[in-house]
């Protein structure tokens, strides 16, 4: 059965990371950015953000939707969103090249159809 979903939204608890690359804002920066286009991605902007005294925030927006993460070294945790709706891109690599890339040694992943029935709600509201 097909679910004719938009989009694909993964939801990644990362635990027993790296503290000291869950602080090093430039780190974060290139490897959200390395993840995205390494996936196949179209990168179309960032914001990023160094909180003080620790953890990082920055989201990627790209034109197949958005990346987002949230860090708290103090933890080892990094919570993080990868959302396409996009076929280019690829959630999935995306995903294993951050838990690669943070040293995570419990990555949790939680996959979510975005949009379910949407277009096809859509299209029969037309036709009719």
């Amino acid at each position: 059965m097909r679910l004719n979903a938009l989009g694909t939204h993964l939801l990644l608890e990362l635990r027993s990371c790296d503290a000291q690359l869950l602080d090093n804002y430039e780190f974060i920066k290139q490897a959200m950015l390395e993840a995205a286009l390494k996936a196949g991605a179209t990168i179309i902007g960032q914001t990023f953000h160094k909180f003080h005294p620790i953890g990082v925030t920055g989201v990627v927006a790209i034109s197949e939707s958005h990346m987002s993460i949230h860090t708290w070294p103090e933890y080892g945790y990094a919570a993080v969103d990868v959302f396409t709706c996009g076929e280019a891109f690829n959630p999935h690599v995306a995903a294993q090249i951050l838990v690669e890339r943070l040293q995570c040694k419990l990555p949790s992943t939680t996959e979510v159809k975005r949009g379910i029935g949407v277009a096809s709600t859509l299209a029969m509201a037309a036709a009719s």
